[in-house]
């Protein structure tokens, strides 16, 4: 089946990963997958929730928010609404949960770190380009605090692995990587995958969207997720290394 942009059924849209893409925060990303383009901006702040206090252990925690006109129609701002939607929240939530799964909370101290994922174009994967984005600018701001004399410990090990996610789908029958907005609206089974640089899965979200799939179509949606995600921990390190 023909892909809208031409690619191959296991071929990521063009991945670039641009750092300090935003002067003020600590660390700062401009993540793009293909048209789907978001900045995830990391900030440091002194303390944590008042629930952690006393524990010793940082926090690391993620805020996801799409532009009123990231889409072909304008929508509100959730502001504006006076309440966050459901989904917005459950993705900010798959955020933050993906991305302490990479990080040493005892050596940031009792420090935070906030992941804002602003979605400045949508067309399909924005919570995944979110992660892979989010990643790397939580890596410089632990960059940051280690230049400060505020972790315990060199950051490649505070870092301990790093975390990626790409979605995966069934269309017209047959598993499909890194789905744009024209694909995921049609797909029969829609997934998205977190895994390690090492191919180990932090989260798996999947779904029949019109009907059930087999065991077979599972196993090829979690192997197309974790070639992806390591073809993404790949770009990852030739960001962080330039």
């Amino acid at each position: 089946m023909a892909r809208p942009d031409g690619r191959q059924p296991d071929q990521l849209r063009p991945v670039t990963l641009t750092r300090g893409w935003s002067t003020h925060p600590e660390g700062s990303v401009l993540v793009e997958f293909g048209a789907t383009r978001v900045l995830c901006t990391a900030s440091v702040t002194e303390g944590v929730p008042r629930w952690r206090k006393g524990s010793g252990l940082g926090w690391v925690t993620a805020e996801y928010a799409m532009l009123p006109r990231a889409t072909n129609t304008r929508s509100d701002r959730e502001s504006v609404r006076g309440k966050v939607g459901g989904r917005t929240h459950e993705i900010s939530r798959l955020i933050g949960r993906s991305l302490r799964a990479c990080v040493d909370l005892k050596a940031l101290g009792e420090n935070s770190i906030v992941l804002d994922c602003d979605v400045l174009q949508a067309d399909g994967g924005t919570r995944t380009a979110a992660i892979s984005g989010a990643y790397v600018a939580l890596y410089d701001a632990v960059t940051w605090l280690a230049e400060r004399k505020a972790l315990a410990g060199k950051v490649e090990k505070v870092m301990h692995r790093s975390v990626a996610a790409v979605s995966v789908g069934v269309i017209g029958g047959e598993p499909m990587l890194d789905l744009c907005y024209a694909e995921d609206v049609t797909a029969e089974v829609d997934m998205n995958v977190v895994c390690t640089g090492t191919g180990d899965f932090v989260e798996v979200q999947g779904t029949g969207e019109a009907g059930v799939f087999a065991r077979d179509q599972l196993d090829a949606l979690l192997d197309l997720g974790v070639a992806g995600c390591l073809e993404l921990a790949d770009a990852q390190r030739k960001a962080l290394s330039s």
